[in-house]
């Protein structure tokens, strides 16, 4: 027999629900204890932090719901999914459900942007923007996996085509798409690019690269043709993210490398490791901020021309007429993800400040690698407050950092909570942190940012100094300083490159295999996908035929007897030949 409550007892139901209700939003649930040693963490007083997971996989971007599920970005697919759910069942912060979901084509270090909208969670790979509409209390959405935007431009898989995502207040999509040069050199008939040479002007990579693009709310299935440039001269992005303050969109742009390598007359080796500027941007609709004719230097706090269109590090030219970023962050720190901070849990300073992560420096040979850590940028009315500073550091677990290989954890992805934590991913083994305020918010201040203040004279974050920081002072074997000078800012001095972008050099066929191959690698450069011990590169390296036949043999014999490879000597006569016939060609 079926029965309906009686008034009275639905009066008492109805009653008791409405009190649990407003109990539970004026009462929210504790915050977890933080870990005793905050997951390895440097923070400011009264902060705490907590590993949430470990080990999921090469974590990338991330996302949290409003229930507080967090969802990651994976670099690589795993054979049940791209992508990882997590849930925390118990209260104490830590994830004891750990879904996999998600197939479709990735495409390595490119798989970067994660980011919940209007009930949907957005995710990409190199080439498309997806979406799945997210399920009220439903961990892993079940719903079709719907195609947003799709790149579809002939061109190879370069790490500068990610498609992080960003929304405006009315729903409008925003998409970067990056260029693969460092100042719009010619790829085509020079593949790896020659040192000296000069940038293409006007540079075609505008048309459909170098910019950000606006895309209608909620359309599907779209390609570029379907939005409008929103602002242009911005190489690369990753870390990217609407500020609802000032109602403007902001950025930390990726600046371009090698400024020593492609012009060492021009820059030292100190110079190249600092310069040029990763710009944190305020977008303005057809803006132009100069890249690849100009770039931001810090240190003089002004853009001046790139070499490549004839400057030399104090010409300012046509970069008068570019517009300025915000502010200039240290070369080569790798911004990769930024979050404008709307929560209450943290102190008042915090509110409308944007965190940015730093996920470091793979090419500052033959300096420290710098970066790894986790900056803030005060902001108020809409406007950076003063200078940035330190928040979170301590991932690499070393200091000074070597090679990047040596870094324990790498910081990547930044995501808000719904009670005002912050989420930080790591791309080296795929743990996450949640960072807590558990202090007193009343007396917080200078006294608590000293600590991280005195973190700026740590090796990872202050400017080196060119000679006693330089790591390799002293007399070196011919082949061994050719090495470090010219391969080591990317292929690490320890020869292990950087994970999806600098291939390493230890027992590969490239290097003790073919020796015309490799010598002409070196002449010519190489541009296209390659796969080095199991995994895919597709980056420019650029031409070295500016070397001598003599340093040519001696790095390469010196590269074919170590890094664990065993194979016969580079002669010069050998150089000498391949160059005299790749010239006659």
């Amino acid at each position: 027999m079926n029965r309906t409550l009686s008034p009275p007892i639905n009066f008492i139901f109805l009653l008791t629900w409405i009190i649990f209700v407003a109990y539970s939003c004026q009462n929210p649930a504790p915050l977890p204890h933080p870990d005793q040693d905050n997951g390895g963490l440097s923070l400011p007083g009264g902060f705490g932090a907590l590993v949430v997971v470990d080990s999921i996989g090469k974590g990338r971007h991330l996302a949290v719901n409003e229930n507080g599920d967090i969802y990651v970005k994976l670099r690589y697919a795993r054979e049940v999914g791209s992508n990882v759910a997590l849930r925390d069942t118990t209260g104490d912060g830590k994830a004891d459900i750990i879904s996999y979901f998600g197939e479709y084509e990735d495409e390595g270090s490119l798989a970067n942007g994660m980011r919940i909208h209007d009930g949907y969670l957005y995710y990409s790979a190199a080439r498309v923007v997806y979406r799945n509409r997210l399920v009220p209390g439903q961990l892993i959405p079940d719903s079709p996996m719907e195609v947003v935007l799709t790149d579809d431009h002939e061109h190879g898989i370069h790490w500068h085509i990610t498609k992080p995502v960003s929304f405006d207040m009315e729903g409008n999509m925003y998409v970067p798409f990056g260029s693969p040069s460092n100042a719009c050199q010619d790829l085509v008939n020079k593949p790896g690019g020659i040192p000296g040479s000069e940038g293409l002007d006007p540079c075609p990579e505008l048309i459909e690269h170098g910019g950000i693009w606006k895309f209608p709310k909620d359309k599907l299935g779209m390609t570029q043709k379907d939005g409008e440039l929103y602002a242009t001269g911005i190489r690369s992005v990753v870390a990217m993210d609407f500020n609802q303050q000032d109602n403007h969109l902001y950025l930390v742009m990726h600046g371009r490398d090698n400024l020593h390598l492609l012009y060492p007359e021009t820059f030292t080796p100190w110079e190249s490791a600092v310069l040029p500027s990763e710009e944190f941007i305020k977008v303005t609709q057809g803006a132009d901020y100069g890249w690849p004719y100009c770039y931001y230097d810090q240190i003089q706090r002004k853009k001046v021309l790139a070499p490549e269109y004839g400057g030399d590090g104090k010409i300012i030219g046509r970069c008068g007429d570019m517009d300025d970023p915000a502010m200039g962050f240290p070369g080569h720190w790798a911004p990769n993800d930024l979050l404008f901070y709307k929560g209450d849990q943290f102190p008042e300073r915090y509110k409308g400040g944007a965190f940015v992560a730093f996920h470091g420096s793979t090419n500052r040979a033959p300096y420290p690698q710098s970066g790894y850590f986790v900056a803030f940028v005060p902001f108020e009315n809409g406007q950076p407050t003063g200078d940035w500073e330190v928040f979170a550091n301590g991932f690499a677990g070393t200091n000074p950092i070597v090679n990047v290989s040596d870094a324990e954890f790498r910081p990547m992805g930044l995501a808000e909570g719904p009670d005002g934590s912050l989420y930080i991913s790591d791309s080296n083994k795929g743990r996450i942190w949640r960072v807590l305020f558990t202090g007193d918010k009343n007396s917080f201040g200078e006294e608590s940012l000293a600590a991280m203040e005195a973190q700026k004279q740590l090796a990872n974050i202050r400017n080196p100094h060119p000679e006693q920081d330089n790591l390799y002072r002293g007399k070196q074997p011919q082949g061994n300083q050719v090495y470090t000078t010219y391969c080591a800012p990317c292929h690490q001095r320890d020869g292990k490159g950087a994970a999806g972008r600098i291939p390493g050099l230890h027992q590969t066929e490239w290097v003790s295999g073919d020796k015309e191959r490799l010598i002409r690698i070196v002449l010519q450069g190489l541009d296209g996908e390659i796969e080095v011990n199991g995994e895919r590169y597709d980056n420019v390296m650029p031409a070295h035929g500016f070397l001598d036949d003599q340093q040519i043999a001696s790095v390469l014999t010196y590269l074919r007897q170590n890094f664990e490879n065993q194979a016969s000597p580079v002669m010069p006569e050998e150089v000498a030949s391949l160059r005299t016939n790749s010239q006659e060609q």
